[in-house]
């Protein structure tokens, strides 16, 4: 893939993830997807992906801004970096109880691209900073 063919898978990624559209996202993931839990585990296939969206939907309510996206020239790697606005919505295992706390945090991801899907999924955000935000 080509740089901006690259940029633009990545574009309707996210463009999914804000629409709520997980099947639209999951479409976009090759089947062997390694997804790198931000300070955490890796999770590998589309199944873990899928349940990993699941736990996430019932705890937060986000959407994504600012999104920046750049690619390497042969397309193979992106980074996203945007602003995570949110609301935390239901008890997540380890962390503070949940009462609607609204955050608004930076973030980014790094991915991988082969063969016109995202491969990998590496993503990375302040935690210290979102525990500090829904417990004040």
């Amino acid at each position: 893939m080509s740089r901006t063919e690259t940029v633009a898978l990545v574009t309707r990624y996210y463009d999914a993830f804000n629409r709520g559209d997980r099947p639209g996202m999951l479409a976009l993931l090759g089947d062997d997807v390694a997804h790198d839990v931000n300070q955490g585990g890796r999770e590998t296939g589309k199944a873990a992906f899928a349940a990993f969206m699941v736990r996430m939907d019932r705890a937060y309510r986000e959407r994504l801004t600012d999104m920046v996206i750049m690619a390497s020239e042969d397309g193979g790697r992106a980074a996203a970096e945007f602003t995570v606005h949110g609301e935390y919505l239901a008890d997540d295992e380890g962390l503070p109880p949940a009462r609607g706390q609204r955050y608004v945090l930076p973030a980014g991801a790094f991915l991988e691209v082969r063969g016109g899907l995202i491969r990998r999924v590496t993503m990375h955000y302040n935690l210290a900073d979102w525990i500090r935000q829904v417990s004040g």
